[in-house]
């Protein structure tokens, strides 16, 4: 049986969809399973032990390449894109995405049994011959996990495995060396958000930087995709923080927040990626809603202000109370409960 997964974007969409992937495993352990993936979230999934291949949907590339004028790049780029897609002939295909583009891999595809959500968002049911309804009232992961089940699974508790990359290991420890980092021994903080509601004030982070340094006297590293993600927090500490933004690839940075006593987090795909190593989240939520989206499991920590207006799911807001109302040392005593840590 040749089964191919369409879960393209983002970070933690493909990681709310690894349970998934395992529940699939197990009810068809002699399957052949594919996953089409976006250039962003590869990590993920390449080299993952239970799938047979990752195909990566360059679409990014494209558009940029059509923007400047390499419409031959584009065509046979995406000519070797459809004809790797084609190269079987899949008994099921799952739309895990629900949107034009993931419907486009899916029509590309050719699968006998084409199944995806009883959803018209962006025509994206169009080219199903089955649906289920999509119950919006779950988390993520639970909304996903309806897909095995409905295909027979008994799913069970939710299982995230990641991909196994002894080098990624090897390089995150080297990193973790050169700041005298140990393990269990330092606090990770992701301050990015790809929201500008999702995100909280750099003064803040800083003092609460300063706070759990001088009071739990634990290190504090921050991550990010740039550097600068964060340089602007760690000039405003009183004391020294540790900048990793820039410096990991996504299961480096897992590796990173393994080792991590907790993280602290906006919502946002590290946020994901850090519940998904088994490390305690502390999550700051404002526009978004924590049923849905929040760190999944249990041993979370979710701090929002209490406000009739959030969650919005807002993109813009002229002020960002739900934010802004979250205090330096209210994340402090939530850290300090959550790992029996004496105030």
């Amino acid at each position: 049986m040749n089964i191919l997964i369409v879960k393209l974007s983002a970070i933690g969409d493909v990681i709310h969809t690894l349970p998934s992937l395992a529940a699939l495993r197990r009810l068809y352990p002699d399957a052949h399973i594919t996953w089409v993936v976006e250039e962003a979230a590869t990590d993920l999934v390449l080299h993952h032990p239970l799938l047979d291949r990752v195909i990566i949907f360059r679409r990014k590339k494209w558009i940029e390449d059509f923007k400047k004028g390499n419409f031959q790049s584009v065509r046979r780029d995406a000519c070797s894109f459809l004809e790797e897609l084609r190269s079987r002939r899949y008994d099921l295909v799952i739309d895990f995405h629900g949107l034009l583009k993931s419907a486009m891999v899916v029509l590309a595809s050719g699968g006998k049994r084409k199944l995806g959500y009883d959803s018209w968002q962006e025509l994206s049911g169009l080219f199903l011959n089955e649906k289920i309804p999509e119950d919006m009232n779950k988390h993520a992961v639970d909304r996903y996990l309806d897909f095995p089940r409905y295909l027979g699974a008994e799913p069970g508790p939710a299982e995230f495995i990641l991909p196994v990359n002894p080098e990624a290991e090897n390089r995150s420890r080297a990193l973790m060396d050169s700041y005298n980092l140990t393990r269990k021994n330092f606090i990770a903080i992701n301050p990015v958000a790809y929201w500008e509601t999702k995100l909280w004030d750099n003064e803040k982070f800083a003092v609460l930087a300063d706070l759990i340094k001088d009071r739990m006297k634990l290190d504090v590293v921050f991550t990010g995709s740039r550097k600068e993600d964060a340089a602007d927090i760690v000039s405003r500490m009183k004391g020294e923080g540790i900048n990793l933004g820039g410096e990991t690839t996504l299961t480096e940075l897992a590796c990173i927040y393994k080792d991590a006593l907790a993280v602290i987090s906006t919502d946002s795909g590290p946020m994901h990626l850090a519940a998904a190593t088994g490390t305690p989240v502390i999550a700051l939520f404002g526009p978004t809603d924590p049923a849905r989206t929040g760190p999944y499991g249990t041993g979370h920590v979710i701090i929002r202000a209490d406000l009739s207006c959030s969650p919005c799911l807002l993109k813009k807001c002229p002020t960002r109370k739900c934010m802004n109302d979250i205090h330096p040392e209210q994340v402090l005593v939530a850290v300090e409960k959550l790992l029996g840590h004496p105030s």
